[in-house]
């Protein structure tokens, strides 16, 4: 990835700009220029890892710095505090929207460039790869009238890509939407969008009490940062608002622990809450050179003590000039919770974590470790990423209670029978080229899959805005035979889906 520009010969707007489109090519999200000693050193993450890109001679670090400061809109002379701006613009045919932020360090000023990227909210959540069951459960989440859902994650996670595509979905004309944000992330046409300033006493809870008297019907708070604006949106979800939200939290139930901290009171919590949804991302393995390899010992007992599923094969990235490492784009791991009665009732009462935990965790979630292992088995991602992102020992115990799921809903999940040992004298080669045969049908057959759900969504008063939603989801008729031919397949679910099918989308993201 590294790559040598000849600065010398190159003024300090082209280096500007050529760095920062080879960045967006490489489907970069940040671009870090660290100051050092010798040169300043260029940085950029690229499917959640950071490498270096290149380096720049010291006699033109304070020339980059500059102008990436006079760009952004920063004061140029200031130099000791840190300092935060934006650019908007169009280089080479790629419309850009970058956030820029200057910290001073001892070595110089650090910038940090964040690529903003929303073309997945853009598509819908079809594009989200929620797995067929957790996609049901926010579709019928997004349709409550009032109430109030959130989304947790780390800093990173995909947060504010999930919630514009829930904002992409309900933007229908008759909805007045009213969001306030830190800062605007996208423009939505047709929704009431608000910057916060904390400078001059503009902060989320202000905010808040003055969109209540503006008659909203959807309320959306880029993120839930104090007890004031935690207590304000709950109560305004009671009042006939849906309220969407982000907050910092790894999990669902450590989401209703931290609203509690946070000085919500039981009762209003336990009536407005409507469903957590906690994600975190994982790269996703390039389709064009992953290959089957044989499970180890510890993958086929942690499937087994998991899942319940004796697992032969799994994934492993290769590399090729298509990707980075064997890994292009990033897929979400989800973890849908809608809150039922008995959790409402626990919440009141205010019972014990261990209790609360078994309400939270029952046989109808899908976890965090669920969601990341069956992606694992349906070719996404690989166990590596999923243990880095998922806590094993605090997550297997919930698994264990989940894995019913395998058996109430086979439909809704994966084909187990694709991955898992037979035990017949069938040719190991063949069962390879099988699998991979149903990997490509099903790209043709999830087309069709997006456009029944569409339909479905017409029938539920959900359907997008189409000014702002511009995918086209119908099936072609070279897909539509596609389909038929699977149908037939003697690999596939009754139901007509592959191994891949039990999740929304299937396309390569960036």
């Amino acid at each position: 990835m590294y790559k040598d520009f000849d600065f010398s010969n190159m003024p300090v707007v082209d280096a500007v700009n050529e760095i920062i489109i080879e960045s967006v090519e490489h489907g970069a999200s940040d671009i870090h220029f660290d100051p050092t000693d010798e040169y300043l050193k260029v940085r950029i993450r690229v499917d959640g890892v950071l490498d270096t890109f290149t380096v720049i001679p010291n006699d033109l670090k304070q020339n980059i710095i500059t102008r990436i400061k006079l760009l952004s809109g920063m004061n140029i002379t200031e130099t000791r505090l840190p300092q935060d701006g934006a650019i908007k613009t169009v280089l080479k045919n790629h419309n850009l929207d970058l956030r820029v932020s200057s910290l001073p360090t001892k070595k110089g000023e650090k910038i940090v460039i964040r690529i903003l990227d929303y073309s997945m909210s853009l598509k819908g959540i079809e594009y989200l790869y929620f797995s067929e069951t957790n996609y049901k459960k926010v579709l019928k989440m997004i349709s409550v009238p009032n109430g109030i859902i959130l989304v947790t994650g780390a800093t990173g996670s995909g947060k504010s890509t999930t919630v514009y595509s829930f904002l992409q979905r309900l933007n229908v004309e008759g909805v007045n939407i009213v969001t306030v944000e830190d800062p605007v992330e996208m423009d939505i046409k047709g929704i009431n969008q608000v910057q916060v300033n904390s400078d001059i006493g503009l902060d989320f809870a202000t905010v808040l009490r003055s969109i209540l008297r503006q008659d909203p019907n959807i309320i959306m708070i880029g993120e839930i940062r104090d007890s004031e604006t935690a207590r304000i949106a709950v109560r305004a979800s009671i009042t006939g608002h849906l309220v969407l939200s982000t907050i910092h939290t790894n999990n669902s139930l450590n989401t209703i622990e931290r609203l509690l901290d946070m000085d919500v009171e039981r009762y209003l919590l336990a009536s407005a809450l409507e469903g957590i949804i906690s994600q975190t991302l994982a790269r996703k393995l390039c389709d064009k050179c992953k290959k089957l390899r044989p499970t180890t010992n510890y993958e086929k007992q942690l499937f087994k003590k998991a899942l319940n599923l004796d697992v032969n094969q799994l994934y492993a990235p290769t590399g090729c000039p298509q990707c980075n490492r064997g890994y292009r784009g990033r897929v979400a791991l989800q973890e849908v919770l809608p809150i039922n009665q008995d959790i409402r009732d626990a919440i009141s009462a205010g019972v014990r974590k261990d209790e609360l935990r078994k309400l939270v965790y029952t046989k109808d979630v899908i976890t965090l470790l669920n969601d990341g292992l069956y992606k694992v088995l349906a070719g996404f991602t690989t166990l590596e990423e999923v243990l880095k992102l998922v806590d094993i020992d605090d997550s297997i115990d919930i698994a264990k209670d989940s894995q019913k799921i395998i058996n109430n809903k086979p439909n809704e999940l994966i084909n187990p029978n694709d991955f898992i040992d037979t035990n017949n004298n069938t040719n190991n080669n063949n069962n390879n080229n099988n699998q991979q045969n149903n990997i490509n049908d099903s790209i043709a057959q999830i087309k069709m899959t997006l456009a029944n759900k569409q339909e479905e969504n017409k029938a539920t008063n959900l359907t997008p805005n189409l000014d702002n939603n511009k995918t086209n989801l119908t099936p072609t008729l070279e897909q539509q035979q596609n389909n038929n031919n699977n149908n037939n397949n003697p690999n596939t679910l009754e139901s007509g889906f592959n191994m891949q099918d039990s999740f929304v989308n299937m396309n390569t993201i960036k």
